[in-house]
């Protein structure tokens, strides 16, 4: 198992919106997520910034990435989430969620 843990910023005037939809994620949004072996996932909120944190139990976390971003309701519930969401200016190219790196972990 692999815990993945990212950032990205929301401005406030988008909170509430963000909020709303993550209140009601699409049925199909989910399942292919668990079709790609992404189990225990989280989004917090901390003022302008969003924290995710998932359990990836897959073998190949590359292909199961890659068949999320091809599900044609995936893409669609980014269009509506990724307006929202404000990229950090110290991202990597190709990125949009900044990964980071775990410093502890206490099983």
């Amino acid at each position: 198992m692999i815990r993945l843990a990212a950032v990205i910023g929301l401005p406030a005037q988008n909170a509430e919106e963000y909020e709303r939809l993550h209140a009601g994620v699409w049925p199909t949004v989910l399942e292919r997520l668990r079709l790609s072996n992404m189990t225990n996932y989280s989004i917090f909120r901390y003022g302008e910034l969003l924290f995710s944190y998932l359990e990836y139990t897959g073998e190949d976390l590359d292909a199961d990435n890659a068949a999320i971003a091809a599900d044609a309701a995936t893409r669609e519930w980014w269009k509506l989430c990724e307006p929202l969401q404000r990229p950090l200016p110290d991202r990597a190219p190709g990125e949009w969620w900044k990964p980071i790196p775990e410093v502890f972990h206490l099983d």
